[in-house]
């Protein structure tokens, strides 16, 4: 039956199968770009989203932590009012990811991570409870680690659970991404094959069977075979093009992925260096607690010196008397020594010897009167040293109870904690410069989609042309059917 066909025929037939190879090629390139453009779409509105806000939970979290830990430790309002803004972007992060189309073990982890968020602000509402009946940081920090530490863990660990959710399912998309764009490269590489070699093909029977009159034609069709070849490939390439950038996509996901875990760790840094700073706090309390208890034993000693300084000289003062009294019997006796040397004068020669033993009398007289005058004079020269250690010795003391209000002074100092804020504010940067690296990633993120919106324009012009190179290649048969006239049938 064919060989009864003219050639027009036979022709139109040829380039019927020709069109109908690049309407297929097209039509092939078109869907397999709405599927790896669909697929894009997903991941960048559903999947990157929800790994966004899995990120934005955890920084939130970290952030409440830290700012109920700052209330704790200074009672500044600031630090409360900054862990409740971080609890309202958390709950609004968690409505979010709730209110996209989430599988039913999505569901459930959202809802987990919704009851571990309400445990864990339960913990904090307590440790802030007891921030208004207990000053001591010690017992609110341990309070907060007993408490709060373990729901925090809980809770992490179910965003993490979450967020390695996301990235596993964004891989998936991705390798589905990557499989539709090798078949639909295979398969538009194989019609590409197939219309070539159909029209070299046509071009070998119309050699042999047409004229001159048709080569112009023929090198039309040949011309219009490469520009379809040509469209081919540059739509393989535009796909090879979007899968490349799919992967660049994932690659800065991990890498922002890698980043918000690096701020959550300069965070744990950040209550790490906060926990040492009170055990540092605590231990400089203790020890101005045992400085001030031995001012105290010196205070004591102080005081004991000072009466029995006191007794000294009261004791001084006895002496003094006694001293008095052997004066007193000194002038006596020295008055009696000179009344018994005129009454030995009187008596004469038989008085002689009493006046040497009265006069003996008097001389020892005049010696304990000098020696009562050197100790009378000592014990001024004691009473003197007495007054001068007694007032140095009160001097002493007010030294003593000026430094026990220094070292009082120093113990509100240690309790206020203040000058250890410089450490805190040392992680604090490592934080800003982890969030800027975070911000480098994201920019990283925006190129690598426009790239691919960019490839995926470039696709659908390339399936444009090939449908117009198939518009063309049907004219074109249209001009050929008109050339050639109908044939017999050959017996």
């Amino acid at each position: 039956m064919a060989q009864s066909w003219t050639f027009g025929k036979k022709l139109g037939a040829a380039f019927g199968i020709v069109v109908l190879l690049t309407v297929g090629m097209g039509a092939t390139s078109y869907y397999a770009l709405q599927v790896v453009v669909a697929q894009k779409d997903r991941v960048i509105t559903h999947h990157a989203q929800n790994l966004a806000d899995s990120l934005r939970m955890l920084a939130a979290m970290e952030g409440n932590n830290a700012g109920v830990r700052g209330y704790l430790l200074t009672g500044e309002d600031r630090y409360r009012a900054g862990a409740e803004a971080d609890a309202v972007e958390f709950q609004a992060a968690l409505a979010r990811v709730l209110e996209r189309d989430l599988t039913s073990e999505a569901r459930q982890l959202g809802a987990e991570i919704g009851a571990s968020r309400t445990a864990h602000q339960g913990r904090l509402d307590e440790v802030l409870a007891l921030r208004q009946s207990e000053a001591d940081t010690t017992a609110l920090l341990a309070s907060f680690r007993a408490r709060v530490a373990p729901a925090f863990d809980a809770l992490e660990a179910q965003v993490d659970a979450f967020a390695a959710r996301q990235e596993r399912l964004m891989e998936e998309v991705r390798l589905e991404a990557d499989e539709s764009a090798a078949r639909a490269i295979a398969v538009i590489t194989g019609l590409v094959i197939a219309a070539v070699a159909l029209a070299l093909g046509i071009g070998v029977f119309l050699n042999r069977t047409l004229n001159r009159q048709i080569g112009t034609s023929i090198q039309h069709v040949r011309s219009s075979s490469a520009e379809l070849q040509a469209t081919a490939t540059q739509q393989a390439s535009a796909a090879k093009e979007q899968a490349t950038a799919m992967s660049e996509i994932s690659t800065t996901m991990g890498e922002l992925l890698a980043t918000s875990r690096q701020i959550a760790d300069s965070a744990r840094d950040v209550a790490k260096i906060a926990a040492d700073t009170a055990a540092g706090a605590t231990t400089g309390k203790e020890s101005v607690r045992d400085a001030r208890l031995a001012l105290d034993g010196i205070r004591e000693q102080v005081g004991t010196i000072v009466q029995h300084m006191l007794d000294l000289g009261k004791k001084s003062q006895r002496i003094g008397g006694i001293l008095e009294i052997i004066n007193e019997l000194a002038e006596q006796t020295n008055i009696l020594a000179i009344n018994a040397t005129i009454e030995a004068a009187g008596a004469g020669e038989a008085g002689r010897r009493f006046a040497v033993v009265g006069d003996e009398i008097r001389k020892l007289a005049d010696r304990v009167g000098s020696s009562t005058k050197e100790i009378r004079e000592l014990i001024e020269e004691v009473r003197a040293a007495v007054n001068t250690t007694v007032m140095a010795t009160e001097t002493g003391s007010k030294a003593v109870e000026a430094g026990a209000e220094r070292f009082a002074e120093l113990a509100k100092a240690f309790e206020s904690i203040g000058e250890l804020v410089d450490t805190t504010t040392g992680a604090a940067r490592e934080i800003e410069l982890s969030t800027k690296q975070q911000t480098t990633a994201v920019e990283q993120v925006n190129v690598a989609i426009a790239n691919t919106a960019q490839a995926t324009r470039e696709a659908e012009a390339g399936s444009g042309q090939t449908l117009q190179t198939a518009s063309q290649l049907a004219a074109l048969s249209d001009n050929l059917a008109r050339l050639i006239q109908s044939q017999p049938a050959i017996a």
